[in-house]
């Protein structure tokens, strides 16, 4: 990988040189080719797709359909299997809001962990109120790992739904899905996959993996914002039914009855997300141009370097010392977290602080808060100098007073 050709290709490294941004598994940012993508359908078309009837309204259809078409190839999925939404969560919560809804009855029981993000887990809590099922979690082993065993003693065959984590947005670590799937299907209990964390920086085969449903968002794979996807098996996407309604999902309407169109466009009220979804088919692409063997070994390359420098500086508690992927949930000792980010920030290097919408697992950690920094194929490793060198500062900035 040649670094400095990959920064040249984000205006905000460009702009801003010296900046370390540690704030992937938020947001990453956006190459030129998305932003080109993304102007050039509001400044050539700039118009509604699906039914106008004139030449820029079939162009923009086009492109937006072979954008689901480019997404549904990323991920190995069908066309009719890739639902657009305004992002990870707003996929998590259709999911519940229809599967859950219908076909989760009183009894059931439904499996969760204390790692998932606010997105994936409450959703699921307010389903097992309403229906009445009973909400599981996975104990979790010392590290705060998710493992086999450990959900083999939860799962049982009252066991519906699985709404679980493929790579923790604070510890980092990846679950084992594809055997937990597996025991999954087994009882017959569905399996909805948070792939926040896990589809910007890994190769994820849903037919590999087998998973029901997965969910992701356009903005964490230097995508637009405002757009995400939800994967679904087709079987299951025909019997749900739309939790929204309107224009462009509806098929027949009558004063007494109403038909919906197929999946995936009976989940997609009203004007699509029509430059967003562009956007993300040319973030698709740009990813593949990279590859996903490049990225997993340049990120853990980045990480290695980044905890081998913390570990050398007193005071400082690592959570996730061992993780997998590039994210680092940390602590400086006696130091609430949001006062230490103000210190990177004014060394120039862009981290995450807070719960980071999972207080679960922060209630678990014993900690109200962690300062979290995080990797991408972007990053390089005058960032990781940076970073420990603004760790260090700011523990001599608090430790001082």
């Amino acid at each position: 990988m040649d670094i400095n050709k990959i920064r040249n290709d984000f205006p905000v490294l460009r702009d801003n040189p010296n900046l370390a941004y540690l704030d992937n598994s938020a947001m990453a940012l956006k190459p030129d080719m998305v932003i080109n993508a993304v102007n050039d359908y509001y400044s050539r078309l700039g118009v509604n797709v699906h039914r106008g009837v004139y030449r820029l309204s079939y162009e923009a259809t086009d492109l937006y359909e072979e954008a689901r078409t480019t997404v549904a190839s990323f991920i190995n999925a069908r066309f009719e299997e890739v639902v657009f939404t305004r992002g990870a969560s707003a996929s998590l919560n259709l999911v519940a809001s229809s599967y859950g809804m219908n076909f989760v009855n009183e009894g059931d029981e439904v499996i969760t962990t204390e790692l998932e993000h606010h997105s994936s887990h409450m959703p699921w809590f307010n389903v097992c109120n309403v229906k009445k099922a009973k909400l599981k979690y996975v104990p979790l082993d010392k590290e705060g790992r998710i493992t086999v065993e450990a959900f083999k003693s939860v799962l049982t065959n009252k066991t519906k739904v699985v709404a679980i984590t493929y790579v923790s947005n604070v510890m980092g670590y990846i679950t084992p899905i594809k055997e937990i799937i597996k025991l999954a299907h087994e009882v017959g209990a569905v399996v909805i996959v948070d792939g926040a964390q896990a589809v910007p920086h890994m190769k994820v085969d849903v037919k590999e993996l087998d998973c029901d449903f997965l969910a992701f968002s356009g903005h964490k794979m230097c995508g637009p914002t405002g757009i995400g996807v939800l994967y679904g098996k087709l079987d299951l996407l025909e019997k749900m039914p739309p939790i929204e309604f309107g224009g462009d999902m509806a098929d027949t309407v009558r004063k007494d009855s109403q038909t919906y169109k197929a999946s995936p466009y009976k989940f997609e009220t009203g004007t699509p997300i029509i430059a967003s979804a562009i956007g993300l088919s040319a973030a698709c692409k740009y990813i593949d141009s990279i590859g996903f063997d490049n990225i997993i070994k340049y990120e853990k390359k980045l990480r290695d370097e980044a905890i081998k420098g913390l570990k050398e500086i007193e005071g400082i508690k690592i959570y996730n010392e061992n993780a997998e992927t590039g994210i680092i949930s940390f602590n400086i000792d006696g130091v609430h977290p949001h006062d230490a980010a103000s210190v990177f920030d004014n060394n120039d290097v862009c981290i995450r602080a807070g719960h980071h919408c999972a207080q679960l697992i922060t209630t678990w950690l014993n900690t109200i808060g962690t300062v979290r920094a995080s990797f991408y194929f972007y990053n390089k490793e005058e960032d990781v100098k940076k970073f420990v060198e603004a760790v260090k500062n700011a523990k001599d900035f608090f430790y001082g007073f």
